[in-house]
């Protein structure tokens, strides 16, 4: 977890307490707020102390408690505050993967210059329906969402209209595993590197692999994008990263960069997605 989210949910469990100790009628002890809502005594604790991120129920709840529900407002915006970099899956998806999509699509829209290296799939700016939806179902599966594939699946789909729609360009890496990596059937995976070789040579896309061969630099890391130089969207296991302050961008982007070197295109790329479409298995 960041230093700055960290630093931001301590400096909300501070205000928690100030609130509880503040208590019109009188200081609240840890233990009664818990009883006020029949939480474990220990969750004010954990809240108070940075170790746990607050609901927006949690935060009314506590408000009420401690008869200051005009200090909600404020609780929700630090929240607010914090969570906009770091967006855990739990809350993002607790109405399905379309709204996610929405997001994406409407940062994407709003740039000009978008980089991107990833080293575990295929972007989803270049994804067939096929493969989109498998990708998107096993997420539903691992992080126990609702399942809106179809509507998520045509969400991502209309984002490949900006492919197609002028006035950005798109600077794509990916692994070379990224290519072999059956996290779909063969046959659609077959159908998705298709859809790569018909990328290389469209003008608003410069597609390039970095081979398994390659020397690197840097180890290969997780995946992320680059908007504009001015904001980078990753993601981990638990939550997606929205980052925008001057030095992680830096460091993103010297990191996009040092991977571009290993990178080959053209004929190359072409060379390195055929020898993966070859070496599917036939079922």
């Amino acid at each position: 977890m960041s230093t700055d989210y960290q630093g931001a949910r301590e400096a909300l469990g501070i205000r928690l307490r100030e609130i509880r100790l503040s208590a019109p009628g009188g200081r609240l002890t840890g233990t009664q707020l818990a009883q006020k809502h029949g939480w474990d005594k220990s969750k004010v604790s954990r809240l108070e102390n940075g170790r746990q991120t607050p609901t927006p129920d949690d935060l009314r709840m506590w408000a009420e408690a401690c008869g200051q529900p005009e200090t909600y407002d404020e609780l929700l915006a630090k929240l607010r505050g914090f969570e906009s970099h770091i967006r855990s899956w739990r809350r993002q998806l607790a109405a399905g993967h379309r709204p996610v999509q929405d997001a994406h699509n409407a940062a994407q829209a709003n740039s000009t210059v978008l980089r991107a290296w990833e080293s575990s799939w295929i972007v989803g700016i270049l994804q067939t329906p096929d493969y989109a939806r498998a990708v998107l179902t096993r997420s539903a599966d691992l992080h126990k969402s609702p399942r809106d594939t179809e509507e998520a699946v045509r969400a991502r789909m209309k984002r490949q209209e900006l492919l197609y729609s002028g006035g950005r360009r798109y600077q794509i890496i990916l692994w070379e595993p990224v290519l072999r990596a059956l996290i779909c059937p063969p046959a659609v995976l077959a159908v998705q590197l298709d859809r790569l070789t018909g990328i290389i040579g469209l003008d608003t896309v410069d597609l390039g692999i970095v081979p398994l061969s390659a020397p690197l630099k840097v180890p290969p890391g997780v995946g992320f994008w680059i908007y504009d130089d001015r904001q980078v969207v990753t993601e981990t296991w638990h939550a997606e990263l929205w980052l925008d302050d001057a030095d992680s961008v830096a460091t993103y982007l010297r990191a996009w960069k040092t991977l571009k070197e290993s990178a080959v295109y053209g004929s190359d790329a072409h060379n390195l997605i055929h020898a993966a479409r070859r070496a599917l298995p036939s079922r």
